[in-house]
């Protein structure tokens, strides 16, 4: 079979080459469709559903709309688990579904759920969906601002609410138009309002309540029609116009009528454009402005999205009034462009590498250079595959690509053809076409089977990466399916392309100058070798105690689960005490900014204070995620400052700005941790129970106990307590007197203070809605409240302490719950050691150490969950997969015992990964895992091509041990080539310090390492144990000769 596909491709090889211009277009069409992002989107397939409950505490949001909603959802087929977050005037829950659900029919299941559920919750609230997003959806963030000379048509210069009204009508509608962009999330200056704030002691002169003023503007404010009517043929249409338009409009509606005389607003109230009670607001370096997200739909590009995003706003310039600028402040197109940049470096540098080290060593460049068009052709192709497949461009996927291992199959039968084709024209002879045709068929099928072995094996080592599930299968299974494929694309061409472009053009005279290299490492070598053989008892023991030694060291490297990528921006998170309010937390954050900014490295601050809109990442007022956008490297003072030390720098600097506390992460890394496992750290401790108060302690003894362990680093308790509130609690009997229910008195303060609803106005397509409230000096004066008038029935009226008691107490700030028992958590993030080891310490000190009351459990949650998940799943794994090889093995040796000499050399490679990491300071990670699945492959194939040759020289030869080093001097030149090409395809990943190159350093580092130590053993090792094992045979056939 494969011997003909070789005749086909040498006879036909015109056509073959022809066809390889089919493969380049396709490649290149499929090229521009290829998705490409920084990092797999590794988010849970997961709904937010998000109801909006002004004034509910957080018990009450709790108690009437979060614990309906998770009942509703409990059963829901492919149903995870949720997780829910009660604060006041919210309740969010999250419902995470099992992998592979659909997200469309999640939302559907949830919608039909919802919709049974209305009767349960108050009236009112709508429970709604958030976005149709992921944990990487916010690609493009921009803030709106104005110029400082900028005036509004009034002359005056421009208000918060202004900015947020160009943001909300103007900006907001035309990017939501974009493809691919799902929402526009806005936070940051105030919604409009036209207030009506009454005068108390107009409202008791005029005998007027709240209630009427509502009604009346209710009553007077709407546009109706009234059919039409036909007249001299024509058709009239009748409407009746009421509709509030103007200020002064809205101060001549009539209330009520007093002994005949009309009571108008303006006689007992002022109204003005006024501001919201905002739940959220934004800074930029230090200013207060607005900031509009965009979040992506889930499953698009995110580079093409937010380019286009980019685009469409600088196109909505023009539109914006003028002195008002909208300007993007973070894009994710700059992390991708630098992720892919770095890949892109390293594919380039690998490939270059390995066609220098191809002409060096085969000393021929037409050789050279078809072993190197292997490289680009099979790009093309798994470019192709990869669309097909839906695996998008990224630093996992593309970065585990050597172009040394996509090669090694070309590799070794270039060099058999160049080494066949230069001995036939040693003697002089000039061949002719059959017979140089029929050279290269022969040389091709010496070394095809072992080729495409040792192809077969690469691929099926990645197989354990296709079992890994959840968030860490969501990260490998791109690198791995782009592996395979490549893979796949060599071996093909090895078959077809390379034979047929061998046979075009290796015509004429064949130099096979053996090169320098080549010519001394021989020399060196076979003395070597020769007395390897000699003391072969030194050389095997010396080599199973390094064996031993490594398995030791691995122990002690310690593990993670991927390292962390460097983003090349910083998140912080500033936490205040629960209690600060809004406008305190913006006056803070400016100072903070303003010292921020102040470091030479940092281009711009932004800050998200709060809730936005879209309750996608709620928070409370007293914590700003703060984005730190820092300049180009080449713009630094010393642009080879590490960013750790920087962020070091950045935490003496804040630590001296009283009333903040800081977390520092990273803006994406931030979300995933949250979205991942609800925690926005490396570790969380979810302490569950029923009661709050025990709940809190529990929780402060663990915080305790975690802060003595090494390397805790950041570590806190969520903030569950300390929002201040002023509670109006009814006087029952006082009430009754005066004939009031408590109905009333809630509604009566609720308007009072809160402000109710009365209607909206609009202005073309913009509306905006009527609120009645006290006025703003009164409400927010506690001691006068107490005096404030309430109206009786009979036209008197009651202070408001007579009938209720006015009480500051302490709300807890949020309620969180998870599979419907609440909980509260520990973060802690781990600094300067490995996270396997430091989770391990914790969970001993906590069952020494810590006191759990009854009905109360632990459970431990945060990024180390992904590495246990995935460490068991490959252990399991990775064994059966070395069974497998072992199998092909001795299919293609068809002896077992041959099989088992080429198996020796996995564990021989994997001590140089071992040995390699310890050198270069690394844990164990399953970039590393993924590093040490690839050496297996690798160093099988070594032997495989090696054993092969030797076998057949002894049967041809009759001596065994002439046959072992005549076998391996000749087999030198392709181990070598092979072990330096995968080797060097591997450096620059290695030594590269871009964006993203720490997730693909380990895995270089593990391959390079392992592959030094593979090749020597392989060249000394194995020629050993095949004497050994062969060494009975070979002399029983020699005394059966004499």
């Amino acid at each position: 079979m494969i011997e003909s596909i070789l005749r086909l491709a040498i006879n036909r090889r015109y056509l073959v080459l022809s066809l390889l211009m089919v493969i380049i277009g396709v490649g290149m069409w499929s090229y521009q469709k290829l998705p490409i992002d920084a990092v797999p989107d590794i988010t849970n397939v997961q709904v937010q559903i998000n109801t909006s409950a002004p004034g509910y505490s957080p018990l009450e949001a709790e108690q009437r709309v979060t614990f309906p909603v998770e009942t509703a959802l409990a059963g829901l087929p492919k149903l995870s688990h949720t997780r829910s977050l009660s604060r006041y005037g919210l309740s969010q829950v999250t419902v995470i579904f099992e992998e592979g659900t659909d997200i469309y029919f999640a939302r559907n299941l949830i919608n039909a759920r919802l919709a049974a559920i209305k009767g349960v919750i108050p009236s009112g609230l709508e429970p709604e969906m958030g976005p149709i997003s992921t944990g990487l959806g916010e690609i493009f963030m921009y803030t709106v601002q104005a110029s400082p000379d900028a005036k509004m048509p009034n002359g005056e210069p421009y208000t918060a609410i202004a900015l947020r009204e160009i943001q909300d009508w103007i900006i907001k509608p035309q990017l939501a138009q974009v493809k691919g962009v799902i929402e526009v999330n806005s936070i940051g200056g105030y919604n409009k309002q036209y207030h009506i704030t009454p005068k108390p002691e107009k409202l008791l002169f005029h005998q007027v309540t709240f209630e009427e003023i509502s009604d009346a503007l209710r009553k007077n404010n709407d546009n109706r029609g009234a059919g039409y009517i036909e007249q001299n043929g024509q058709q009239v249409l009748v409407r009746s116009i009421g509709q509030l338009a103007t200020i002064d409009e809205i101060l001549n509606v009539i209330i009520k009528k007093n002994d005949g005389i009309p009571v108008k607003i303006s006689d007992v109230a002022n109204v003005a454009i006024g501001k919201e009670l905002r739940t959220g607001a934004a800074t930029r370096n230090g200013i207060e402005t607005v900031l509009g997200t965009t979040m992506m739909l889930i499953g698009e590009n995110s580079r093409t999205v937010a380019l286009e995003v980019e685009h469409k706003l600088s196109e909505i310039q023009k539109s914006l009034p003028k002195g008002i600028t909208a300007e993007p402040v973070y894009d994710r197109t700059t992390l991708v462009d630098k992720a892919i940049a770095t890949v892109t470096k390293n594919l380039v540098e690998g490939a270059l590498l390995v066609i220098v080290v191809l002409f060096i060593l085969l000393g021929n460049l037409r050789a050279a250079l078809i072993t190197a068009a292997v490289i680009p052709i099979s790009m093309l192709m798994t470019i192709t595959g990869m669309v097909q497949a839906g695996v998008s461009a990224n630093l996992m996927s593309l970065g585990a690509l050597d172009f040394g291992l996509i090669v090694d199959g070309a590799v070794i039968i270039v060099e058999n053809s160049v080494r066949r084709l230069a001995q036939a024209q040693h003697n002089g002879h000039r061949q002719d076409l059959r017979e140089r045709l029929n050279t290269v068929f022969e040389a091709t099928s010496e070394v095809i089977r072992p080729s495409l072995f040792g192809v077969a094996i690469i691929t099926v080592v990645y197989i354990p990466i296709f079992t890994l599930t959840g968030v860490e299968g969501k990260m490998f299974h791109p690198m791995a399916a782009t592996v395979v494929m490549a893979l796949i694309s060599a071996m093909i061409l090895s078959v077809t392309l390379v034979p047929a472009a061998v046979a075009v053009f290796m015509k004429g005279k064949i130099s096979e100058k053996e090169s320098v290299v080549i010519r001394s490492t021989k020399s060196i070598y076979e003395p070597l070798l020769k007395m390897a053989m000699k003391f072969r008892w030194i050389i095997v023991s010396f080599s199973t105690l390094l064996m031993g030694y490594s398995l030791w060291l691995a122990t002690t490297l310690g593990t993670e689960f991927v390292p962390q990528l460097n983003e090349g921006d910083i998140a912080l998170q500033a936490l205040r005490i629960p209690s600060t309010g809004l406008e305190q937390s913006v006056e803070m954050q400016e100072v903070l900014e303003q010292r921020i900014k102040a470091f030479p490295e940092v281009d711009k601050v932004f800050s998200r204070i709060g809730t936005p809109e879209v309750a996608t990442d709620p928070m409370p007022p007293s914590i700003a995620d703060i984005f730190v956008i820092l300049k180009p490297r080449k713009d630094w003072a010393e642009p080879s400052k590490p960013k750790s030390e920087l962020v070091e720098e950045m935490e003496e600097v804040l630590k001296n700005i009283p009333g903040n506390n800081y977390e520092f992460t990273q803006p994406i890394q931030m979300r995933f941790n949250e979205l991942i496992s609800g925690v926005r750290a490396d570790v969380g401790i979810k302490i569950f129970g029923d009661d709050l108060d025990r709940l809190l302690l529990t929780a402060k003894d663990i915080l305790n106990i975690v802060k003595t362990v090494d390397g805790a680093a950041d570590a806190r308790m969520e903030q569950v307590t300390g929002v201040p509130s002023l509670s109006v609690i009814p006087k029952r009997e006082a009430l009754g007197r005066y004939g009031l229910s408590v109905t009333e008195l809630q509604d009566w303060v609720a308007t009072a203070i809160g402000g109710e609803s009365a209607g909206i106005i609009y202005e073309g397509d913009r509306r905006f809605e009527l609120v009645v409230r006290l006025p703003e000096q009164i409400r927010t004066d506690i001691d006068s409240l107490k005096h404030l008038p309430l109206p009786l029935e009979n036209g008197n009226y009651v202070p408001l302490e007579e009938v209720a008691e006015l009480k500051s107490e302490s709300l807890p700030a949020q309620i969180s719950r998870e599979n419907g028992k609440r909980r509260v958590v520990v973060t802690v993030n781990v600094r300067g050691r490995d996270l396997g080891g430091f989770v391990k310490e914790v969970k001993a000190k906590i069952n020494q150490e810590g006191e759990i009351p009854a009905g109360y459990w632990l459970d431990y949650g945060g990024t180390f969950e992904q590495l246990e998940s995935a460490s068991k799943r490959l252990s399991l794994v990775v064994p059966i997969t070395l069974i497998v090889i072992l199998g092909i093995l001795v299919i293609a040796f068809g002896s077992l015992k041959d099989a088992l000499i080429i198996f020796s050399g996995v564990p021989l490679a994997l001590t140089g990964g071992v040995i390699s990491l310890y050198l270069r300071d690394m844990p164990l990670s399953i970039s590393a895992g993924v590093g040490f699945i690839a050496l297996s492959g690798v160093a099988v194939l070594n032997g495989l091509v090696m054993l092969a040759f030797i076998r057949d020289l002894w049967h041809e030869k009759g001596d065994l041990y002439v046959a072992i080093i005549e076998g391996a001097i000749i087999r030198l030149r392709p181990i070598l080539m092979t072990a330096l090409v995968a080797s060097l395809g591997f450096i620059p990943m290695a030594l590269n310090t871009g964006i993203g190159a720490e997730v693909q350093r380990p895995l270089a580092t593990v391959v390079i390492g392992g592959i030094v130590s593979s090749t020597i053993l392989t060249l000394f090792v194995l020629p050993i144990l095949y004497q050994w094992a062969h060494g009975a045979e070979s002399s029983k056939q020699q005394s059966d000769e004499i």
